[in-house]
């Protein structure tokens, strides 16, 4: 199931621009003192560092992504999810003339 929306947040207001506006994000909080980002991926090919683990939720459009030492690209459209081990690198590919990818990222 698909991630709504979360109630009782404390959000960064100003986005995260990175790769040239390529993707965009802010961050949040929860009451509860986890952090999360939601965001939108343009079309492009995007190299990503993580420090913590992450789960990478697609609320909207689709991407392929390729989580380091593989060769595969692996398809994620709404509802799904995939994970990210940290202290790692992945991939994100959205292709031209698709939706955007949208995206909840949970840390840790």
């Amino acid at each position: 199931m698909t991630t709504t929306h979360f109630d009782g947040v404390s959000i960064t207001t100003k986005a995260n621009v990175y790769f040239d506006g390529k993707c965009v994000s802010h961050g949040f909080t929860l009451a509860d003192g986890t952090k999360k980002s939601v965001g939108v991926i343009l079309p492009a090919t995007l190299t990503f560092n993580t420090g913590a683990p992450e789960i990478m939720e697609c609320v909207g459009g689709s991407c392929d992504y390729k989580l380091d030492g593989s060769d595969v690209w692996v398809q994620s459209s709404e509802g799904g999810k995939f994970n990210v081990p940290g202290n790692a690198k992945f991939q994100i590919r959205v292709t031209e003339g698709f939706e955007a990818y949208h995206y909840i990222c949970h840390f840790g």
